[in-house]
């Protein structure tokens, strides 16, 4: 018997293959040998029940919106660390995590892009990147949540007078003052909304996935994007929205993330841009190391014809923009052999 969560980032995929799907973990019956995958808001609900059916039956606990050091807090949060690392529960996840935890990697985001169609308008336009070589901005830099990787890069960047040519965005206001995008840039759903102080990104966004959506014109007029990702001082690799965007409508990028991101990302068959940017920090596992190159390549690349630079990534651009579509069908419809593959390689 093979029970399935009704609510996770899976389901749409795996219900044909389902023997019942689910609402309420806490009235299922308890079947030996039987498996269980179950989401982040059930397990939260019915932890004590998922730790005492574990010996009985197969708990996959399957939360690939999240991956790398966020699924191993969400590890400890709901209390099922433990379980993890005995073998009696088994993950599926959206970042790589280290070997000792038996995780299943579907990669969730890149998957995304190009399911939605305001998506798909947007990267017709992705042709006015290349075309437009005189921009009135040097990069373009969003972030959400303050995380101290992306306030540490904004502070340099500001030291250095180069947010000053940036299209940047923090909603956080930790440590740094709210700045939202100027209206033409901002997704057209959510432009008009006020926001107030704190983390406004469920303001902003109408508490939906806004992150998501593209607007060609922040891409268009900007010559490169400066990554800031989720994952930083963790040396486990999370491609989330933030990376999928540029790679969906095709723009040049310098990524601010954890030791081996690019190494990872290349091993999905994306290519980077190391004949035309210093991308050495990605084999710096020294956190402020890697924080300091990764600022030098910023400013490196700013000094450059950007007009000239723009150009000649156009390729590498295009490449990534349909290696994305690709990738993403292919990743989804293998994911219920390699689902059914994994289950049975650890029962």
């Amino acid at each position: 018997m093979f029970y399935l969560d009704a609510c996770t980032e899976l389901t749409e995929f795996l219900h044909p293959y389902a023997d019942e799907m689910y609402y309420e973990f806490e009235k299922l019956p308890v079947v030996p040998g039987a498996t269980y995958l179950i989401g982040r808001e059930q397990l939260r609900l019915n932890g004590e029940r998922v730790r005492s059916m574990c010996n009985q039956c197969q708990i996959i606990f399957a939360n690939p919106a999240e991956g790398s050091e966020t699924l191993l807090w969400h590890l400890r949060k709901y209390g099922i660390e433990d379980l993890v690392l005995e073998g009696r529960i088994q993950l599926i996840g959206g970042g790589r995590m280290p070997p000792e935890y038996n995780c299943m990697l579907f990669e969730h985001f890149l998957t995304q892009p190009f399911r939605y169609e305001e998506n798909k308008e947007a990267c017709k336009r992705t042709p006015e990147i290349f075309s437009k070589t005189a921009k009135p901005y040097s990069f373009l830099c969003l972030n959400g949540r303050g995380r101290h990787h992306r306030y540490a890069i904004l502070n340099q960047l500001e030291q250095l007078g180069l947010l000053d040519q940036a299209l940047w965005t923090n909603l956080d206001d930790h440590l740094k003052p709210i700045r939202l995008l100027p209206p033409y840039y901002e997704v057209d759903r959510y432009h008009d909304t006020a926001v107030e102080t704190g983390y406004v990104k469920a303001q902003l966004f109408n508490n939906e996935w806004g992150e998501i959506y593209i607007k060609p014109e922040p891409y268009i007029d900007t010559y490169f994007s400066v990554v800031t990702e989720t994952v930083y001082n963790y040396p486990w690799s999370l491609f989330s929205e933030k990376m999928c965007k540029p790679l969906a409508i095709g723009h040049p990028f310098i990524a601010v993330a954890n030791y081996g991101f690019y190494r990872d990302l290349r091993d999905l068959g994306f290519q980077t841009f190391h004949s035309l940017i210093d991308e050495t920090f990605d084999q710096l596992d020294n956190n402020q190391d890697r924080m300091d190159r990764v600022v030098n390549s910023i400013q490196n690349l700013c000094s450059q014809d950007l007009g000239a630079f723009i150009q000649a990534a156009e390729p590498i651009c295009k490449y990534n923009q349909q290696h994305l579509q690709e990738f993403a069908q292919r990743h989804i419809d293998k994911l219920p052999a390699r689902f059914f593959q994994f289950i049975n390689s650890n029962k």
